[in-house]
């Protein structure tokens, strides 16, 4: 149930293993040949994420490369462009064992929609039927109940084993309550924080980037950032509180850019006069979801597994979404005939292996939130180090990438020895280092409001 990158992946992968697959998709239209037309013109409120900036991490490259090889060589062939978090120092340090995972896929989330849209097209094993919702699930006797199939218009499908993957507005967990199971188990948390992008491409006969320059900036309000993705495209967003009484304004281009200059990081972009190539697209009313079909007497019901945003929707500031959808992807297909027989395996590897990054977002928002409504900098001059001293320091960026690409916690990655020892090597060499700001004052961004 579900053909975005979570149910195209699974089924994909699924079908290379010899499964006979169906894919559900309620969307009639499919990702084509025209980039620019499907991403910019393309309307899907139920994938308000398509439009946003996206920075593909370690796993997503690992599971393409490993799982599904020619889809990941297509993404490249589209425009999507490698970038390893070494490449800051122009000289990478001498190579440690898992160095070699710290890439980032920079793209458009439609390149990688159209790549995994082309290979299931190619894949005799699996059907994609486009156009047609899912209205109900199917089931057999026993205890807990077992989902047999999926039931489209009049027509009954059934299948071994029923994958979620429908996004975070799945029905499923009404229809499974219907039915008489009992719920899932749903752990919802609030974010209060919105995000306002606008895409540019750059000029032909303009330079390819401003050079050395990081891609984030910060206020006490707000956060910048730059999305360097493919085919000479970039997007530039804003991060603020939902809160903030500024936020609609800038959704006007021009106060939107105004704004944006302010910031070192999106200023060095704008600099180079690109071609404008999107309205201020926000996003806001978001969330962290987690939605377990498992409660403490076991699995809620068998024969149905979620995934993607139907089992994990996260705050997309960390970037974990496709990541976590991926992999959840993967082990699915990897396991899937256990899976199908009983799916306690599958609930227990999710809470522990995919949990932990939600409930590590669950943090990270909640200090954000706070952060940016109180426009108040950060208290912690060594945690303020830590960031700062990545990009002067290899050791300490490469832990900071290995908790980036979701390969280590981040208590593991930072609390070694070694890394302690370079921190503070760094915070003596810098004594006057103080937690600080790039972006504007609350006075200069309140200038570029219009009254």
């Amino acid at each position: 149930m579900g053909g975005g990158i979570s149910g195209l992946g699974t089924a994909l992968m699924l079908g290379r293993r010899g499964h006979t697959v169906t894919v559900f998709e309620q969307d009639a239209r499919e990702a084509g040949e025209d980039l620019d037309q499907d991403f910019f013109h393309w309307d899907r409120p139920r994938v308000p994420q398509a439009v946003q900036p996206h920075s593909f991490l370690a796993p997503v490259r690992t599971v393409l490369r490993t799982q599904i090889p020619d889809v990941h060589a297509d993404l490249l062939a589209r425009g999507a462009r490698e970038y390893h978090d070494f490449d800051w120092f122009g000289e990478h340090p001498p190579h440690r064992a898992g160095d070699e995972d710290l890439v980032t896929l920079r793209t458009r989330r439609i390149v990688l929609e159209t790549a995994l849209t082309a290979a299931v097209r190619r894949e005799p094993t699996v059907e994609v039927r486009r156009g047609g919702r899912v209205g109900a699930l199917t089931f057999g006797e026993g205890r807990p109940a077992r989902v047999t199939g999926v039931r489209v218009g009049a027509e009954t499908h059934r299948a071994d084993l029923v994958v979620d993957a429908s996004g975070r507005r799945s029905p499923v967990a009404a229809w499974l309550v219907a039915a008489g199971c009992r719920p899932p188990v749903v752990d919802s948390h609030r974010t209060g924080i919105a995000y306002l992008c606008r895409w540019y491409r750059l000029r032909a006969e303009g330079p390819r980037g401003p050079g050395r320059v990081r891609t984030g900036s910060a206020a006490p309000f707000a956060l910048a950032g730059v999305f360097p993705s493919d085919n000479d495209t970039f997007a530039v967003h804003l991060v603020l509180s939902t809160a903030d009484p500024t936020r609609g304004a800038l959704t006007d281009p021009a106060v939107f850019e105004a704004a944006a200059r302010r910031f070192p990081a999106t200023a060095a972009w704008l600099d180079l006069a690109p071609e404008p190539h999107s309205a201020v697209l926000a996003m806001a009313g978001l969330d962290n979801r987690w939605t377990s079909l498992v409660d403490d007497h076991g699995p809620v019901v068998t024969g149905l597994v979620n995934a993607g945003d139907s089992l994990v929707h996260t705050n997309p500031t960390l970037g974990h979404g496709v990541a976590l959808g991926l992999l959840a992807a993967e082990h699915i297909a990897t396991h899937v005939d256990r899976i199908a027989a009983d799916p306690a395996g599958y609930h227990t590897w999710t809470a522990q292996a995919l949990r932990p990054w939600f409930e590590a977002q669950v943090t990270a928002d909640r200090a954000n939130e706070r952060r940016l409504a109180e426009s108040s900098p950060s208290a912690d001059r060594r945690a303020a180090a830590l960031a700062a001293c990545a990009f002067d320091d290899p050791v300490v960026m490469r832990a900071r990438a290995q908790v980036r690409h979701l390969l280590r916690p981040a208590d593991d990655a930072y609390g070694t020895d070694e890394v302690d020892r370079h921190v503070t090597a760094w915070l003596a060499a810098h004594p006057d280092f103080s937690p600080e700001h790039d972006g504007p004052t609350r006075d200069q961004w309140e200038a570029l409001i219009p009254g």
